[in-house]
């Protein structure tokens, strides 16, 4: 579950007696020029050290046994998962309710530690303004590819593919337009020289769908990402003004490349 989805249903998180709920907000952003060494571990363990310290002076032993607890998955959870380390990571962790969350963003967030009675959103509220549910669309000769996102995140994704036949984009099976490329050069060459002579027309059907998608899904912003022909041409068609735009073909790079492009 995104990020976004699970908004609501953290604010209803409240532990009955006490203190018991752990939020971690750190910045990995490697852009960051406090980050060009890996500073992000050292905070991490300072600000889990803090709380742990905090807790052992109130001398309560079941509150720094569920503590240590959470600690120790948030440790395995970040050095488990480095691989997936982006610009930021949010945790939420509680014995209470069985909480567990963690999520690695393609925006970054400032470092922040808190063990409080309910998890702390104020941080997340702001992101959530500053990168609301947004569409990214990639436009290509043959395919147009959708990014739905919000905080970083990738909420949904779709492929619509030009049947030149019909002269219609269709919601795409799977079959990349690499695939279909090599069953035949020639005809390649025609349907792109076809389709660039008509490209403006074709778009225009396209960005029809996407004010459409816009719509159902509630985006507050489009951003749109490709090679500056394209994307140029795109942008014309669109009723709605872009946010932004990224001139470099990116529509077959991996989803979190893409976020972390636009999002800068």
């Amino acid at each position: 579950m995104t990020l976004t989805n699970e908004l609501k249903s953290l604010k209803k998180i409240e532990c009955p007696d006490g203190k018991c709920v752990l939020s971690v907000y750190l910045n990995t952003d490697p852009a960051d020029q406090d980050q060009q060494k890996g500073e992000w571990k050292i905070r991490l363990k300072n600000g889990l050290k803090r709380i742990e310290e905090y807790i052992e002076a109130s001398g309560d032993k079941e509150e720094l046994k569920a503590y240590k607890n959470l600690k120790k998955q948030v440790d395995d959870e970040i050095n488990g998962n480095r691989s997936r380390l982006a610009k930021g990571v949010v945790i939420f962790g509680s014995d209470h309710e069985n909480l567990w969350s963690a999520h690695y963003l393609q925006v970054p967030v400032e470092t922040n530690f808190y063990w409080e009675s309910t998890p702390h959103l104020e941080e997340l509220e702001k992101l959530q303004e500053e990168y609301p549910r947004s569409g990214i669309i990639l436009p290509n000769n043959d395919e147009v590819r959708i990014i739905d996102t919000s905080l970083g995140e990738v909420n949904g994704e779709w492929r619509y593919e030009f049947d030149s036949g019909k002269e219609e984009w269709n919601l795409s099976d799977g079959m990349g337009s690499a695939d279909r490329t090599a069953s035949g050069a020639s005809h390649v060459d025609k349907f792109q020289q076809r389709f660039e002579e008509n490209k403006h027309r074709f778009y225009k059907d396209m960005a029809q769908k996407v004010e459409k998608i816009r719509k159902d899904s509630g985006w507050s912003e489009l951003h749109i990402v490709g090679e500056a022909g394209m994307a140029r041409t795109f942008k014309e068609v669109l009723r709605t003004e872009p946010a932004g735009m990224v001139e470099k073909n990116l529509n077959n790079a991996d989803s979190s490349k893409i976020l972390g492009e636009v999002f800068k």
